[in-house]
Formats: structure tokens, sequence, C-alpha cells
């Protein structure tokens, strides 16, 4: 579960982290237990679903984090479009970006395993075999940054708070799995649950709900979750609101009376001084500021920048660092979105025949410069992804299932994007086929040239996208539609301001849209049901074409039952091949690593961890090197 609404790019989310390989040599004299003649109870300083953790209670550090990092100096960073509030929970509006920077939560994931949660808020936690509770305890030194102390009340009303004010598929989802949320103590909190639903994905979601100020709310009624606003809740997190200029700037300044900084979790982390944000119109525009020393440090997500325009002279001269560090989380499923609502993609093998247009080969030789792998799977490189036919475990379990698997699906391999000739942008054998679908699908070239159904409507596709993408991600998306067209489709793609764009993904006010906002998945638990469920399909954000499978569901609800990492695996395997069976995106390819450029005087741990690149809280300031840096004329 995600109670966060997706910020602009300069943050690692981790959509799919929950649960990874087990650790069993590190498992013995992590959690105390106490058992009873009714059940065993579990404490322990942190929680995992199958009990592993690897770190002790009594640890130091995180293995990945230099823990006499110095403190000092900014991270400076771009911002495209605009920005109009500073509540990152609102449901309307466009929030500044990294404003989640200054609340804390219970519990935190780590970035060197999936489904690893430590203490921060919470020194210890304890459960019951069953799951049908959780108790946290309080550390008593955690305040906010007002001075006043964090309680367990404050962590109740944040929870009733995402409850009645969140995100609907939030809100519905954790609404139905806690049945209660009760303050023992001024440090101690309980969650119950409901007992129909899976055990999977309760602890840590609630654990891992942001905490806010209840005093704070409650001193002024207009003061709400779900509305844009530039006043900041109070938070307890080591950053806080410096400044701010609308649709200019955003400054953060840690916090030096920070009352976590010395944990263990957070040591070595949150080494800048300050945190900009400067905002750009554009990607042109933002990424001539860096070349000006306008910010410090940029994450490049433009293939064509990235392998042509990365010869400025502060880079040549060695100001300026470009650098490529190994991603090891699976890539997002990124590509072209059907809105399955809408009736002309009713029929998958119309979603098909559109697919066949888009040039892949093409667009990455072309746009790309050669950079981007080809994707089909939703866990693309990972020994989740589903291949050929199913056999073995995986064919055990869709048997298991029932009538809810269709014969075909159990007799076609897993599905593989097609390949198109990367030498012309109109493959003229793929664009014969998808023709030929179309067709048979009952969309014949009509009046005017374009393609009718028996009622005399146009095969519609309308794709908006924000002014603020990539030229080259842009490109990809009017090249496509240049591509439909040509087979009588009616389709057009329209540049919207990025505030407008973000009120049509919010309202599904697309025919089709390119869309970064599923997730790929190692482990399993209530996110997949956000993604990738039915009960949310009509509202979640996360789900953009309104999937809505009972293939998926099954899958999805089998995979919360399994009770070891054997069985769990296989039912991510299904998944994958089920997603993929049910043809809602258009993959598009990815990138293998970060594209970091920065001024050469930050720095980071020879280590560091797979799933994340660390930037925000694991890099420093080299002060000297940043004393050169101006000496030179060289940052402004």
């Amino acid at each position: 579960m995600n109670p966060r609404l997706p910020e602009t790019r300069v943050s690692t989310v981790r959509p799919w982290a929950s649960v990874l390989g087990i650790s069993a040599a590190l498992l013995l004299g992590i959690a105390g237990h106490s058992t009873a003649a009714e059940e065993k109870i579990t404490k322990s300083h942190g929680y995992s679903y199958f009990g592993n953790l690897d770190y002790p209670a009594d640890y130091e550090h995180l293995g990945y984090v230099n823990p006499d990092a110095p403190k000092g100096g900014e991270l400076s960073l771009a911002a495209s479009g605009t920005f109009d509030s500073l509540n990152p929970y609102s449901r309307k509006g466009r929030p500044g970006a990294l404003t989640t920077l200054q609340y804390d939560r219970l519990i935190d994931s780590t970035d060197d395993s999936v489904g690893q949660y430590y203490g921060v808020i919470a020194e210890s936690l304890e459960y019951d075999e069953g799951r049908n509770y959780v108790i946290f305890h309080l550390r008593p030194e955690a305040t906010f940054w007002d001075g006043t102390p964090v309680t367990a009340e404050d962590v109740v009303y944040s929870h009733r708070l995402f409850i009645e004010q969140g995100l609907p598929s939030y809100a519905q989802a954790v609404g139905r799995m806690v049945t209660g949320a009760e303050a023992l103590d001024d440090h101690t909190v309980k969650f119950t649950f409901n007992p129909d639903v899976t055990r999977r994905s309760l602890i840590e979601t609630v654990g891992a709900t942001p905490v806010f100020s209840k005093a704070w709310f409650e001193a002024d009624e207009s003061r709400r979750l779900d509305e844009p606003r530039l006043e900041v809740a109070v938070g307890s997190g080591p950053y806080k609101l410096d400044s701010y200029d609308i649709n200019r700037r955003i400054v953060y300044k840690r916090r030096d009376d920070y009352w976590g900084k010395d944990l263990p979790i957070n040591r070595g982390r949150h080494n800048y001084d300050t945190i900009r944000l400067e905002y750009f119109a554009d990607q042109t525009a933002a990424f001539e500021g860096f070349k000006a020393g306008e910010y410090t440090m940029r994450i490049e997500s433009d293939p064509k920048l990235w392998a042509s325009s990365y010869d400025f002279p502060k880079l040549t001269e060695g100001f300026v660092v470009r650098d490529e560090i190994l991603d090891g989380s699976p890539p997002t499923p990124s590509g072209f979105v059907f809105n399955l609502a809408k009736p002309q993609f009713a029929d998958k093998n119309v979603r098909k025949a559109l697919a066949l247009a888009f040039n892949f080969e093409w667009a990455n030789e072309s746009l790309m410069f050669g950079l981007n792998a080809p994707r089909s799977s939703f866990v693309q490189g990972t020994p989740l992804q589903a291949e050929g036919l199913p056999d073995g475990a995986e064919l055990e379990f869709l048997e298991t299932l029932g009538d809810v698997v269709p014969a075909e699906f159990l007799a076609e391999p897993a599905l593989v994007v097609h390949e198109s000739n990367p030498a012309r942008l109109n493959d003229r054998r793929n664009l014969r086929k998808a023709s030929k679908l179309l067709d048979e699908a009952g969309w014949p070239v009509g009046q005017g040239n374009l393609r009718r159904n028996a009622q005399g409507q146009t095969l519609r596709v309308e794709i908006p996208y924000p002014s603020n993408l990539p030229t080259s991600t842009a490109t990809m998306i009017e090249t496509f539609v240049q591509n439909l067209q040509s087979i009588g489709v009616d389709a057009k793609a329209e540049k919207v301001d990025p505030a407008q764009y973000t009120l049509r993904s919010r309202e599904r006010d697309y025919d089709m849209v390119y869309s970064t906002r599923y997730g790929s998945f190692l482990s399993t638990g209530g996110g997949l049901s956000q993604m990738y469920g039915s009960d949310e399909a009509e509202f979640s954000l996360f789900n953009p074409a309104g999937l809505a499978s009972p293939l998926v569901d099954a899958i999805i609800e089998a995979s919360f039952e399994t009770d070891n990492q054997a069985d769990q695996d296989t039912a991510l395997m299904a998944l994958d091949r089920a997603l993929r069976y049910e043809f809602f995106v258009i993959p598009v390819g990815y990138i293998a690593d970060y594209w970091t450029a920065y001024y050469d005087m930050y720095e980071y741990p020879e280590n560091l961890p797979p799933y994340a690149l660390g930037y925000l809280d694991l890099w420093w300031v080299n002060p000297e090197k940043e004393a050169e840096l101006k000496a030179e004329g060289a940052l402004r």
C-alpha cells in the first residue's frame, strides 16, 4: 500500500518492495517469543512476513551507509512543471516535490532487502501468531518539530485521517483491513485487523503510514488532508520546509534538533544541510539550468540528452561528473496504457492490433540512441519472469484455481512483445497484421479513410501527455500516433500543461496514456490489489487502465495464502503471466542503470544498496571539493 501521491521524479520509489529472500541463518536471536496456552506472541525490533530480519536488535547502522559521512552542504535538484500545494496527500492540486521528507513513520523499509521493516518512531512491536493485531511501542524521545511529543493518539489520528480523507483506493483498502486503532497509553498503540482479510500487508501498512500532529490539525478545522494548501502540517521528520516560491523553488532544511538522527536506521543518512528544488518549465530549460550551475545534481531520464549532450565545458573540464550506477530494481512496467472503460478497447484483439503500430526498435535506435532494452514482463530480468508455457510448480498452482483460468491461458506461451523493423518507423509487415486484426474485429476503414464500427463511430485513440516530458518520450508518443493514423485509426496526441495532465490522469480523462504508475513486484501484499485488483479498478490512481480481471484477482488472492518463499514466487510468476495475457499495457523499453550527473563535490558509499540510488539520504557533500568548485567559479 502507498498512501502518498506520486511526486515529481526526484525520488526513488519501490512499489514492489515487500518480501524477498529468507536469510534463515540470521533468524535466531532476532525476535523474542513468549508462549502462552492460547497463542504465541512475537516481540521484535522489526518486522517481515516470513520472520527474517537481516539486522539484529543491536545493529549500529545499515550496512550500505557511511556512518561517518560528513554533515553539511546542499543538494539541489530540478523539478519540472508547477506546484500549487505543499500537501502531498491531497486529492486535488499539484503537490510540491519531496514534501514527504518531513514526516516520520512507525517503521520503515531498507534498500538492501524486500519486505523487511525496522523501527523509526516505534522502538519495538509485538503481534500474535495469527496476526490479528499488532502493538507498537513508541520511542518516548520522538518529537514533532514544534517540540511536542509524538504520541499514540497522534498515530491513531493519522490513521483515521487517511481513512476519512485520504486517497479513495488507500482508504477503502485499509478501512477494510483494519477494524480498530486505539492508544493504550501515551506510547503504545494497537491496531486490530479484520479476520476475513489476508494476513499480508497488515502490519507494514499501518506501520508505514506517516504520522501527523493531531493538535495541529485540530487547531483549525479548515486543515484537511484532502485539500491543497501552502501551510505545511507539523511533522517529525529529518527535514522541514524552509522557504518556497510558487512554481520556482522549494527549500528544505535539515533539523539540527531532529530527535531521530542517532537511531541505527538513520546513522549515516540525511547528510545535507539543505535540499533545494528548482522548478523549470520543461526538460530543455532544466538541462540548461544544470549546465549553468543553477542546481547541482541531475538524474537523467532522456536517452538523447545522455547520449549526445553531456559534452559541455564544465564536464570536459572536470567540474561535473557523469556517472552510470547499476539499478538492481526490476524495471517499472511503463508503457502505453489502455483505458479499459472505453468501449473501443473491450476486444483484446483491438488492443493487440494497436500495439503492432508501436515500433519499439525504431524508437530505440532513432530516439533513444539504442540505450533502452525491450521489456515484455512486469518483473523483467528477475527469477519471477514467466517464460514459455506454464509447467511444473507454476502449472500445478494454476490448476488449483479452477475454471477462472482460461484453457487458452494454459496452452499459450507467456506473451512476448512483437519485433519491428528498426530501419523504418512504419513497419509494413506489422501494420498489415494490425489492419487485418482490426478488420476482423469489426473496425474496417470507412468514410474519411477512418476505421469505423457498425454504428459509424471512429476508432478513437486520444493520448494526452504533459509538456514537461523528455523530448525523446514526447516524440515516441507522437510517432506512435502517426503509425496509428496510417492504418485509419482516429488517433491524436495532445500536449497539455502538467497541472491539466494531473487532473486528467486522476479523472481518467483519456483513451490511452503513457504511464509509469504500475509497479513491478518481488513479493505479494495489498499493493498488488491496489494496482491490479478489481475492487479498486474504478478509482485507484495506481491502476490507470482500470484493470478488472477475475484471473488476476484469483492469482493475487492465492498469493496471499502462500506460507513460504518458493510458493510465493510461483504465484508471482503466474501473476506476471496473467498480466501479460490481459494485455492492458503496450510495453516500452527500460534503462538498466541510473544515469547521474553532478558537480564534483558529492560522494556516496562504496556499497550502495541494490534497490535505491540513495542520492537523497545516503550521499554527502565533500566540503573541500565544494570549496574548490567555488574557488574555480564553477558553482554560483
